[in-house]
This record gives C-alpha cells, structure tokens and sequence, in this order.
C-alpha cells in the first residue's frame, strides 16, 4: 500500500522548523502499520534534518558551524542572481540533504527519544516550503 500527501512550512529566513508532528500526522493518516516514510522537500536552498530534540543549542551549533563553512557573500561565487546567500544556500542544501527515510512501526514514526524532523531553512528571507510525504508498507 502507498499512500502521499504533501504540506508547505513558511519559513522565516535561515533556521530550523520542527516538522515531526506534521510528518507523524500523515504516517498515522496513511493506516499504514509497518512501512517507511520517504519525507522529500521541493527545493534546493533548504533541508530536511533529522536532528536532536531536547537542545536547542545544537540546532544553533549546526548553523553556526555551516555560517563558517559556507559563508554568505564569498567572492568566490558567481551565482547570486537572488542576493549574497544564493549559492551558499545551494552548497548547504547539498551538505545537509533534500530527503529522509524514516521507519514506521505499529503505525507511527519510529524515531529515537532524541530525534525530530526538521525544515532547515538555508535563505536568509522567508520562504514557503513544499515537502511531499510518501508512506508505503503495510
């Protein structure tokens, strides 16, 4: 059995955004018991992170080590047709990732005690964010 649904997330620039809820909302909708949760965001200058929980302070600790990684306005960059964050919310979104496969057990996500879903927003300006959700199993 397959079942899709889709959600937007409006962002409000660079950051992250817990989506485990709505991500569990649509595993629990499918009726499906034991599967996967193939989780896909439509865009190449944000993220899908599965990530701590509890801490706040490691979600910052991540944007801060890719602030030094990539950093905004490089002059190294050609491509900024849309500001000085437009090719380094490209390299970002390659090096963290564009999807995630999650496990389904007895009809619900099975994350770890630590573990939620999170939008990660790499443009400086807000955005709406399109993540198509695909469930599969029986």
């Amino acid at each position: 059995m397959i079942y899709q649904n889709s959600f937007t997330v409006r962002t409000i620039g660079r950051g992250t955004t817990d989506i485990t809820g709505r991500i569990e909302q649509i595993a629990r909708q499918s009726g499906i018991r034991t599967g996967l949760c193939h989780v896909f965001l439509q865009h190449t200058s944000a993220a899908l992170v599965l990530c701590e929980n509890a801490d706040p302070a490691v979600r910052s600790d991540l944007e801060t080590f890719l602030s030094r990684l990539v950093r905004d306005g490089d002059p190294i960059f050609r491509h900024d047709t849309e500001g000085d964050d437009d090719m380094p919310a490209h390299i970002r979104s390659i090096l963290t990732d564009s999807s995630l496969n999650l496990p389904i057990s007895n009809g619900s996500l099975a994350l770890g005690t630590w573990q939620g879903v999170y939008l990660y927003e790499h443009r400086t300006s807000p955005h709406e964010r399109t993540i198509l959700v695909t469930v599969f199993g029986e």
